[in-house]
């Protein structure tokens, strides 16, 4: 039994924020019902696909999620919600505050209605500050938290992470901040109200390190942890592709210039110690790429696992399947549906004494609307 069974989550949110959070849910154990309109989730057609509303990105997100129609616009559908939610434990939305009411989820009501239900806002900004309310897409998320500014000063010109890193991570915040509500709703009987800001989660992201000397009254520092924002901290070019490679302790990087018969560096006070290294990072990046040129992928690879210095190869996008160590745990997980064929999917990371969740097919549209109403009349007829 996954950890989350018996637990009923009701999803409104589209995109990736909020589905790729109850995602998550649905991974450990949760039933998952993704509420659409009748066009459905925008991301249905983002991507390649080979069945209309079953795109990529879709599939990335709503993996072992049942889905129902509804159109909040009508009576009948408003209706239909306010009999799940009386079934529900959690309720996820990503709608703007100001049209919650509109639709019949203005969150005071709703928590009336059901005292043990988490009510999950995931907002682009905490409503008590001047942008509350306003719309926010992960650009500009990234733009407003820092990101475009981390990468200005690492390559000189500002652009976002080449990855959805706002919806992502604020996912990953949304689906802990559920689970404590969750768990403190066993202990004491009620629900909360859990607001999920994406700015402040993306702020507090970046600033774990970056916030740097601003710890401290007055600064000792400028904002920035030096190592990382390095224009040098990238993959290793070597004389036949690249490494990743991080001497990172005194010891290492003794070993290091020995090894490449620089012993001179290795007293060198600038690199004796962690202090000193991150006051003088950009140089000896520089130094060790330089030296890192002059022998081959396998040779370091070799080199470092004799000096135990933590190294790997570099593996691209499209190398990751053929990766030994993702091989042999058998991370992939290929799902052979009946219309669309063989699917293949990352596997949910975490194990649960020892075993990893399976991965189940993203719903079509709609799919489980009657399924599910169905369960709500039957459910009522019962208690009559």
């Amino acid at each position: 039994m996954l950890p989350l069974n018996g637990i009923r989550v009701l999803d409104l949110s589209t995109v990736v924020f909020g589905p790729y959070a109850s995602q998550i849910l649905a991974d450990y154990g949760a039933d998952v019902i993704k509420i659409e309109t009748p066009e459905g989730d925008s991301t249905r057609k983002t991507g390649p696909a080979n069945e209309p509303g079953m795109s990529a990105i879709f599939l990335g997100v709503n993996r072992g999620k049942r889905s129902v129609v509804l159109d909040l616009k009508t009576p009948a559908a408003r209706e239909a919600l306010l009999q799940l939610v009386d079934t529900a434990d959690v309720l996820i939305h990503s709608i703007r505050p100001q049209k919650l009411a509109a639709i019949g989820l203005d969150p005071d009501v709703i928590r009336a209605r059901n005292p043990r239900l988490v009510y999950v806002g995931l907002l682009g900004f905490s409503e008590d500050g001047p942008y509350g309310g306003m719309p926010a897409y992960d650009d500009i998320i990234q733009g407003l938290s820092g990101c475009a500014a981390l990468m200005e000063k690492q390559t000189g010109t500002p652009q976002y992470f080449p990855t959805i890193a706002g919806d992502k991570t604020c996912a990953l915040v949304a689906a802990h901040a559920i689970l404590a509500a969750l768990f403190k709703r066993e202990r004491t009987g009620e629900g909360a109200y859990v607001e999920v800001p994406m700015l402040e989660s993306m702020v507090a992201f970046n600033l774990v390190e970056h916030f740097y000397g601003r710890h401290f009254d007055p600064p000792l520092a400028d904002p920035g942890y030096p190592r990382v924002l390095n224009q040098w901290r990238r993959p290793y070019r070597t004389t036949d592709g690249y490494i990743c490679a991080m001497p990172y302790t005194d010891a290492h990087w003794s070993r290091f210039f020995i090894e490449a018969g620089r012993p001179v560096l290795a007293s060198d006070a600038r690199f004796t110690n962690i202090a000193a290294r991150t006051s003088h990072i950009v140089a000896l990046y520089e130094i060790a790429a330089d030296i890192i040129a002059g022998r081959s992928t396998d040779e370091w690879l070799q080199t470092f696992s004799r000096l135990e210095i933590p190294a790997s190869p570099m593996r691209r996008l499209e190398e990751l399947q053929q990766d030994e160590h993702l091989r042999q745990t058998g991370f992939f997980e290929t799902i052979v549906d009946p219309g669309m064929g063989a699917l293949t999917f990352p596997g949910v990371p975490v194990k649960f004494n020892g075993e990893r969740p399976p991965v189940h097919m993203a719903p079509r549209l709609g799919e489980h609307t009657e399924e599910v109403l169905a369960g709500l009349s039957s459910a009522k007829r019962s208690t009559n």
